[in-house]
């Protein structure tokens, strides 16, 4: 059975950072911070998101990553695989360092809006390998993302857009179809989990010499 493609999904977290360093001489500066941030809930999106750590270590051995500024491939500031952009998973999350391109649009259009604080938010594009699901009636589920695919960008962005959850979403409502709660239990159990434990139940009463109900 082939497989099946996992979509792109991009987010923007308020909880990454983004700064200039520069050096004493004149040598280019970089652009670092953390483009994601682990343990660390999201803002209510349909569902809270979460990042485990180590989620990014597949993807980390694999991907060829750029760094683009606002997503837009025109901008080109880094890449992994030329050496000059470094992408690092450390104990708070997922680490950038880039060097951009040392032109007029770069100084003007992204390092000098940064230094200045206009800039303060990162962006990354990424498909999802594994996560996990938690749910509880009248709660916002939550996802935990433990294994990324694929990371393709990182890129500082000027004016964040809604976090585009659309794959998200449909993964969870695919979940939610096979998902009921325990009327006794309170449990948020799969359907088929619930169909089990009932026949489990009606077993366990006939051991005990006759049904009950």
């Amino acid at each position: 059975m082939p497989e099946l493609k996992k979509e792109k999904e991009t987010r923007i977290l308020k909880t990454a950072e983004l700064r200039i360093v520069r050096k004493d001489d004149d040598s280019l500066p970089k652009i670092e911070g953390y483009a994601a941030v682990f343990n660390k809930n999201s803002e209510d999106m349909g569902f809270i998101e979460r990042i485990a750590p180590g989620a990014f270590k597949k993807a980390l051995k694999t991907s060829d990553v750029r760094a683009l500024f606002n997503h837009d491939s025109n901008i080109i500031l880094g890449r992994n695989t030329a050496g000059t952009l470094e992408l690092k998973e450390d104990k708070t999350g997922l680490f950038m360092s880039v060097t951009p391109p040392d032109t007029q649009l770069v100084r003007d259009m992204v390092l000098s809006p940064i230094e200045r604080g206009d800039i303060t938010q990162q962006s990354f594009g990424f498909t999802v390998d594994e996560d996990e699901w938690v749910h509880k009636d009248n709660e916002p589920s939550i996802r935990t993302i433990t294994k990324v695919r694929e990371l393709f960008d990182v890129s500082p962005v000027t004016y964040p857009a809604y976090p585009d959850t659309a794959v998200a979403l449909r993964s969870l409502d695919k979940i939610k179809e096979g998902i009921l709660t325990d009327e006794k239990t309170g449990l948020v159990i799969r359907a088929t989990e619930k169909r089990n434990l009932n026949i489990d139940i009606l077993l366990l009463e006939r051991s005990e010499g006759g049904l009950k109900r």
